[in-house]
């Protein structure tokens, strides 16, 4: 039944290896096929059928001459098209084929094809793997042919051989006989899931859904691809464009078009057609002839194509760039990390000037009781003479050493005696003034003193700094990363005599400031000796960190070890740097702090709940 003739260039045939076969107009070899493991090319031939006794028509096809070449191995080539659409007479007899395979091969149920066991689509793909030289990826699209003709089939069943029979119970009590190999309880049970309530309700929703569908095409198993196809072949000069595809999908044989709402639509193409040649009518991407004359398309869809092909595919248009749920939620976060940290700006200058207004209501009461005081201590004392100069005076006197020097600095009672007493008190202020300035000389030559020792401490102090005995930690049980520290202080920080320097926020403690860690800090840290406040003051920093990243900032509060350590004060001040720190914060915030003077542990915290 399948003619075969060599070919003279058999060599440049071959295709063992041959994926998806893409193929021009020029490269097509007048209908013949491609084979894969032989140089044969076989004509067309009409398909194999068996005729039915009971029906006049075509029969049911079962493709003999595939069976045929499998059994000789010879694997015919499917072609493809630019759009990855099957073409040519392999994939035609392969869709038979794959038809067969649907019919024969799966079972009668009322089940979706998703339901339908692995290993009978494995079988279906096998056969056609072995039949077909289908290309890299063609496993997927020869299933979903398989699940569309299966369901068609049961379709066909449905309309042709149980609905017009229901009145007749003999006639449904056996298979038909074009499709002898049904088994009987398969198809019992079929007829009895068509003849069910259920699916009468599910038959009528998709009738009518089916009326919606105005202009009907006439395409067979070539589809869209095969058209197209065909046309490139017929008319290679031409440009076909799918609004031609559309129309030409419609016609019958003779090119007529029996509907005429489908006529009407493809003469109005026509003249669009025409007009787009004169350059009446300008097209663009998705706007084109076919969408003039039929209106938008569903999004996502594309008329006169065929299925499978998406818009951006076959219009070429630009992907829309896509914005991750990350990256959509970190702008988010983004903007309400600024809404509040433009809150907390506001807040934190409503509650500076308050406190300043605060402060300067209690200088002027602080003053206003000084000045009292003074009236009462001196006679004849008047506080109008005394306020503009403590006015005038800088707001922090201990900064401004000039002006605590020399004889500047008078009382008012000395002023007005000097008024009294004349040249006799100038004279004795002269007196004073040289002895003052005796005593000024003999303060600078201690000074230098001073400072010469101090000098010469500091020079010592860098010596020993320099010979810093480092703990052993070779034999201590410790972290590889602590042992690293420790090699790091040994080999860098005590030879180059630097120190490790970290800024601390002020989200921390209130206020922002820098610390310095010293090698004797770590070594003392590494030997599980007692801490001090700065070492205690990064671990903060670090557990502030984590805390940050787990948003729980607003839950825990730390106070500065360096403001409570035994060197900060008296216990007056202690307490009263401690309760500043504590009206900054929130009332159910937890605090850490530390609660031995001096020098800490790491475990040392005390944690408070101001309610």
């Amino acid at each position: 039944m399948v003619s075969q003739h060599q070919s003279k260039d058999s060599g440049s045939k071959k295709n063992g290896g041959k994926e998806l076969g893409m193929v021009t107009p020029q490269e097509k070899s007048s209908k013949k096929m491609k084979f894969a493991s032989s140089s044969a090319e076989t004509e067309p031939t009409s398909t194999t059928t068996i005729s039915d006794d009971s029906k006049s028509g075509r029969g049911m096809s079962t493709m003999p001459r595939v069976v045929k070449r499998k059994l000789q191995k010879l694997r015919p080539i499917v072609e493809y098209n630019k759009m990855g659409k099957g073409i040519g007479q392999a994939h035609s007899e392969m869709q038979s084929y794959i038809g067969v395979l649907a019919r024969s091969r799966v079972p009668l149920v009322d089940m979706k094809w998703a339901q339908i066991p692995k290993d009978i689509k494995e079988q279906i793909w096998e056969a056609v793997d072995i039949a077909f030289v289908v290309g890299q990826g063609g496993k997927n699209s020869v299933l979903a042919s398989a699940a569309k003709k299966w369901k068609d089939f049961k379709s066909t069943l449905t309309r042709h051989y149980i609905l017009p029979y229901t009145n007749d119970r003999e006639r449904l009590s056996q298979p038909p006989e074009t499709y002898k190999f049904i088994e009987k309880a398969q198809w019992d049970a079929f007829v009895a899931s068509r003849l069910s309530k259920d699916f009468e309700s599910v038959h009528s929703q998709h009738a009518q859904i089916r009326e919606k569908l105005e202009y009907n095409h006439r395409l067979s198993r070539k589809g869209y691809a095969g058209l197209e196809d065909q046309l490139e072949e017929t008319m290679p000069v031409v440009e076909i464009d799918r609004s031609t595809l559309w129309k030409r999908a419609r016609q019958d044989k003779h090119g007529n078009i029996p509907d005429p709402k489908v006529a009407e639509k493809a003469k109005l193409i026509d003249e669009l057609q025409k007009q787009v040649s004169e350059g009446k009518v300008s097209v663009s991407g998705s706007n084109d002839v076919l969408t003039m004359a039929l209106g938008p398309e569903h999004p996502g869809r594309v008329r006169g194509v065929g299925a499978g092909i998406s818009p951006r595919q076959y219009f070429n248009l630009p992907k829309p760039q896509r914005i991750s749920f990350d990256d959509r939620l970190k702008d988010s976060l983004r903007i309400l990390l600024q809404e509040e940290n433009q809150k907390m700006e506001a807040k934190a200058r409503e509650g500076a000037l308050r406190m300043e207004a605060r402060t300067k209501q209690l200088v002027e009461a602080e003053m206003e009781h000084f000045l009292s005081q003074l009236s009462q201590l001196i006679p004849n004392f008047d506080p109008s003479m005394l306020k503009p100069r403590i006015s005038q005076s800088p707001k922090n006197p201990m900064s401004d050493k000039a002006s605590c020097s020399g004889g500047d600095v008078r009382s008012l009672h000395f002023e007005d005696d000097t008024a009294k007493n004349g040249k006799h008190e100038e004279e004795k202020k002269n007196e004073e003034k040289k002895d003052e300035e005796k005593e000024e000389e003999k303060k600078d030559e201690e000074k230098k003193e001073e400072k010469q020792d101090e000098k010469e401490k500091e020079d010592e102090e860098k010596h020993d700094d320099q010979v810093i005995k480092v703990v052993d930690y070779s034999n201590m049980e410790a972290p590889s990363s602590l042992k690293s520290l420790c090699r790091y202080v040994e080999t860098t920080l005590v030879p180059q005599d630097k120190t490790l320097h970290f800024t601390i926020d002020k989200e921390v403690f209130g206020l922002e400031r820098d610390t310095f860690v010293l090698p004797e800090d770590i070594t003392q840290f590494a030997g599980m000796e007692e801490i001090g406040a700065t070492v205690v003051a990064v671990y903060m920093r670090y557990l502030h960190d984590l805390l940050k990243q787990a948003n729980m900032c607003s839950m825990v509060g730390f106070i500065d070890p360096a403001t409570v350590s035994a060197n900060s004060g008296t216990i007056a001040d202690r307490s009263r740097l401690v309760a500043a720190r504590l009206q900054k914060t929130d009332d159910e915030q937890i605090f850490m702090m530390p609660y031995n003077p001096g020098l800490v542990s790491l475990t040392g915290f005390c944690f408070y709940d101001f309610q």
